[in-house]
């Protein structure tokens, strides 16, 4: 009896080193998780109960637990690298299309050839659907969740329709004669900006608006202005648009058909100031009779001549950026249009709380998912299914989803990994008990024999 007894100890011994070794085997796997063996006696009784004077019949493995405590974090350069701080796993299938999931620490990944954000083994990474621009949840069950698809582009174009311009002129400028208004005279205009707007297949187009100080003692001719003879203070300016080199007409308020040789036909429009810079009026016109500052102003529709819509409108709003006249120098204060091309993928973005954004070189940005995290009541209960993932148990209990950051789950450290939880010095002090553990039980086999043998020679 004695033998078994001491053979159980090797027994007990050789999976205390197997763990062990296992242990140190993976002190550079990402996600790991350590594990420690654990032991119970044998003891024999009986319906009458246990003699005090029995000796137990050896050890056992009770079971191999696994060690969930939070790995330290190691930050990479690769946006796709994530880390859990805190509680939570990972939520994978074994394919994108697939709805058998597996639970992970392990956040090395990387894309695959169709943009899905997989591991090493080829399993995705599963979301929560959110609100491209917002990035709200908008399903937030394990059953819901979709794998993350990086795109590589920014989808549809948009057109220009509005741009917002705010501009302070100089008061200090000499006045000009705008029926000599030339584009390509700098001598015929006193200031102009620029903005690249966009059609809708996303071509570039530059719009271009120039400002010309009027001249108070010129009275300007019918064919110029609708207001016949109207005279200016030498506060007024000329305002005029032009798109690709081109006049674009003005509606809304304030127009009025200019015939002069360098632009035919353009409308323009004139900005009025008071003597402390501040915006007054425009002259009435047939679009503004009343002679109150128009905004937006409107363009007639523009023949581009390319894209899917061969006309657009353009909508040039001084609503919040209203203009001014002081003595510093030109200034647009504000630039800015709503249209964009297509766009290449520039980066990807992954906050604390698990969303993750796309970037494109248009300047669009959109929310792609939220990483679904999930946890369980008994994490040892779960099943090692290999590559440093785990599947749900009866032990382990129905995965809890959640977000990142929220109650009972971590944050998300994008560009970081969780490095293996092994504790490298405590596991060689465990080999060495456990070798000695092994020979004390092989000496105990060895005097057992030596006994033996010493009774069997007895005559």
């Amino acid at each position: 009896m004695s033998f078994n007894t001491a053979l159980s100890g090797l027994r007990a011994a050789n999976s205390d080193l197997s763990v062990t070794s296992n242990n140190i085997a993976n002190v550079s796997t990402t996600g790991f998780k350590s594990s420690r063996a654990e032991f119970a006696d044998i003891f024999a009784t009986s319906s009458l109960g246990a003699s005090s004077s029995a000796i137990g019949s050896g050890v056992l493995l009770s079971r191999v637990a696994q060690q969930f405590t939070q790995g330290n974090l190691e930050f990479t350069q690769n946006s796709l690298d994530l880390a859990i701080s805190g509680q939570g796993f990972f939520v994978l299938t074994d394919d994108p299309t697939s709805s058998d999931l597996s639970y992970t620490r392990s956040g090395a990944f990387s894309l695959d050839d169709q943009g899905n954000v997989v591991n090493a083994q080829g399993k995705a990474l599963r979301v929560f659907p959110v609100n491209s621009s917002t990035g709200t949840v908008t399903a937030s069950s394990l059953s819901n969740t979709i794998p993350l698809l990086i795109p590589s582009t920014a989808g549809a174009p948009q057109q220009t329709s509005q741009i917002e311009l705010g501009v302070n002129l100089p008061a200090t400028v000499p006045s000009l004669d705008p029926t000599v208004f030339d584009p390509s005279n700098d001598n015929t205009f006193s200031a102009s900006t620029s903005v690249t707007v966009f059609d809708s297949l996303g071509q570039p187009h530059i719009a271009t608006t120039y400002f010309v100080k009027l001249n108070p003692s010129l009275a300007v001719p019918a064919t110029f202005d609708p207001n016949a003879g109207a005279t200016f203070s030498d506060n007024s300016w000329a305002q005029y648009l032009f798109l690709d080199d081109q006049p674009v007409p003005i509606t809304g308020g304030g127009e009025g058909a200019v015939i002069a040789p360098a632009v035919t036909p353009l409308t323009y429009g004139v900005l009025t100031f008071n003597n402390v810079g501040s915006l007054l009026a425009v002259p009435g016109s047939p679009g503004n009779p009343s002679g109150e500052w128009p905004s937006p102003m409107v363009s007639d529709p523009l023949p581009l001549g390319v894209g899917a819509d061969p006309t657009q409108t353009l909508i040039l709003d001084y609503a919040n950026n209203t203009p001014t006249q002081f003595a510093s120098p030109f200034n647009a204060t504000t630039l800015s249009q709503d249209g964009f091309p297509i766009g290449r993928l520039s980066g990807i973005e992954i906050g604390e709380t698990g969303i993750v954004r796309a970037n494109f070189s248009n300047g669009q940005q959109s929310a792609l998912g939220k990483i679904a995290m999930a946890r369980f009541t008994n994490d040892q209960g779960l099943a090692q299914a290999g590559n440093t993932t785990w599947k749900e148990t009866l032990s382990s209990g129905a995965a809890l989803a959640g977000e990142a950051g929220s109650s009972s789950f971590g944050n998300i450290r994008g560009g970081a990994l969780e490095t293996s939880n092994v504790d490298l010095t405590g596991e060689l002090v465990n080999l060495i008990t456990a070798q000695r553990n092994f020979q004390a039980n092989a000496k105990a086999i060895e005097t057992n024999n030596a006994l033996t043998t010493t009774i069997i020679q007895i005559r």
